[in-house]
């Protein structure tokens, strides 16, 4: 594997001013690397991208695409840009096939015409579906539940495709389980009007924002009747996206990958934890299930360890908690 440390390169990223994207931005940049972020700003914020250029496009705009990609030159791509609502993905199923998939292909063909052949995708946990075992392996079938996921193996399915047809592409799919947290230096964090990810819903609960916590089912078949799921700090998944680049860079093969800790909390521990990070014993509602939840998605990530050589940091509930409270208290003062 090649050290990313000591092979500054152009990553192009699609979706680098959201949550996610914005913190391997981050990374990137302080690893040296020259970044251009692609980004149409409906969910991401301006002010996120803290290295290199931004350029403001939707991937459905082939022609503004296809000419920054050819002024940038990258050597690689990496692409986050997506609809992530399970529940929206349910209600409505072709804004996700459209903005997931079909905006994907159009990616993967300008990619393609700018001879562009290393690709590392943000892919997600939920391919699975329910998996018949848990910790789930990348050999697990895929049988996704929701178009969410759903929309997400359709681009999987292209990366495979167009890896076996041709010998100069390569990829790695990060399969993500369940992202939490902000950048340690509070200098990034999840930003968005409406969240559903349930830490930052239950801290901008504590913090009075919303008035109170819904639980979407208990009658799961888990210890205790809620959802299990693997959460990752997501300085630790920015960190597995240098590393696959790295991988890339030194020749690797296409690869999948899972990216989680191998060990999961149901939702009333997240919430107890909540609680116990913030001091505040706020409201929760349980409530009746929400369509398309699997119960329990918790990763076998020794690939990503073992041919990525990556190595997480915090793989610690409070602590993931802790930084996006303090993320949370600093968006509060700013507003």
């Amino acid at each position: 594997m090649l050290s990313t440390e000591h092979s500054p390169s152009r990553v192009f990223i699609t979706g680098g001013a959201g949550y996610i994207g914005s913190h391997v931005v981050l990374a990137l940049g302080e690893a040296g690397h020259e970044v251009l972020t692609y980004d149409n700003l409906s969910t991401g914020n301006r002010e996120a991208v803290l290295h290199g250029e931004l350029v403001v496009g939707d991937l459905a705009d082939r022609m503004l695409l296809q000419q920054t990609l050819e002024r940038f030159r990258p050597d690689a791509v990496v692409h986050f840009a997506a609809s992530i609502e399970v529940g929206e993905s349910v209600r409505d199923p072709l804004k996700y096939y459209r903005n997931n998939s079909a905006n994907a292909l159009n990616l993967l063909e300008a990619v393609r015409a700018a001879g562009i052949g290393r690709f590392i995708f943000s892919s997600t946990a939920a391919v699975y579906g329910n998996p018949p075992t848990v910790p789930v392996d990348e050999e697990a079938p895929l049988a996704p539940i929701n178009p969410y996921g759903a929309s997400k193996l359709v681009t999987e399915r292209m990366l495979a495709d167009l890896a076996a047809a041709d010998p100069h592409f390569c990829y790695v799919a990060l399969r993500y389980f369940n992202v939490a947290g902000a950048d340690p230096q509070v200098r990034l964090g999840q930003d968005y009007a409406n969240p559903t990810h349930l830490v930052t819903r239950a801290l901008k609960t504590a913090l009075g924002i919303f008035p109170g916590l819904q639980v979407f089912g208990t009658d799961y078949p888990t210890p205790d009747g809620t959802c299990v799921r693997d959460y990752i700090h997501v300085s630790d998944l920015a960190r597995a996206h240098l590393d696959a680049l790295g991988y890339l860079l030194g020749g690797g093969e296409s690869r999948v990958c899972n990216c989680g800790y191998g060990h999961g909390f149901s939702v009333r521990e997240v919430v107890a934890a909540a609680k116990r990070v913030t001091g505040i014993d706020f409201p929760v509602a349980e409530t009746a299930r929400r369509d398309g939840d699997p119960a329990e998605l918790v990763a076998a990530s020794g690939r990503a360890r073992t041919l990525l050589g990556w190595q997480p940091q915090h793989d610690d509930l409070d602590f993931i908690i802790r930084t996006a409270w303090e993320w949370e208290l600093k968006l509060k003062k700013q507003r």
